[in-house]
């Protein structure tokens, strides 16, 4: 009896701001709501529970929910309301732009909530690039490459000396990201194990509660 090969272990990409910006949300969100709960009279402590139902799945969906997880054999793409898995030999492209995008064979796009282009990240990744360019090539190679626990820059020759490898140009964060998935398609693209077909599902325990808190608020409004 033969068993499967242990899937392999996930990359896990988030965005930390979005991370810290959801949570901060959150405690502002659950302490205002509660306090109208808790305090508030008539129908307004009904109202502000309706708000909270409607609030905060959509808070959770637009900050802590969004992820992208890269093994060998397939990327899988967690986004506001959809969770999209592409096997890697059914990724066309990835495209950064204003925004990150995989492309799938068939022509469709998803777009890659998790990890935003940060035009302010790519402008401080250039003004760096620009520095390194503008120094004189000696001080650029000079202080680096200490041997094993440098940081870089040195390679053995072919005659048991050293030499400088320059610099190559600073990228940013979410930029080197897109670098990664783009080698691991490359890699495993053509794997057997990284075939099949793109599967979609729709996130409706995030889209039922939003929904029902919306209703609620719609009805407790026509109320008055």
């Amino acid at each position: 009896m033969t068993t499967a090969p242990p899937e392999s272990r996930d990359r896990i990409y988030r965005s930390p701001m979005a991370l810290v910006g959801g949570c901060l949300l959150l405690v502002i969100i659950g302490w205002l709501g509660i306090d109208a709960v808790v305090s508030g009279t008539g129908r307004t402590p009904w109202l502000a529970l309706a708000v909270l139902i409607l609030v905060v799945p959509l808070v959770v969906a637009f900050t802590l929910r969004p992820a992208v997880f890269a093994n060998d054999d397939r990327l899988r793409i967690r986004n506001p309301f959809r969770v999209i898995v592409v096997p890697w030999g059914q990724v066309e492209m990835f495209r950064s732009t204003f925004s990150n995008e995989v492309f799938v064979k068939s022509g469709t796009k998803y777009q890659l909530w998790a990890i935003p282009v940060s035009l302010r990240g790519r402008k401080k990744a250039a003004r760096q690039t620009a520095r390194q360019a503008a120094r004189p090539s000696d001080a650029r190679g000079s202080g680096r490459g200490l041997g094993l626990f440098g940081g870089g820059g040195m390679q053995a020759d072919g005659f048991g000396g050293r030499t400088t490898v320059p610099e190559g140009p600073t990228r940013a964060e979410t930029d080197k990201i897109m670098d990664e998935l783009r080698e691991m398609q490359e890699a495993r693209g053509q794997a057997k194990a990284s075939q099949g077909e793109v599967s979609v599902r729709w996130a409706y325990e995030i889209m039922g509660p939003a929904l029902a808190g919306a209703v609620l608020v719609a009805i407790l409004a026509a109320l008055g």
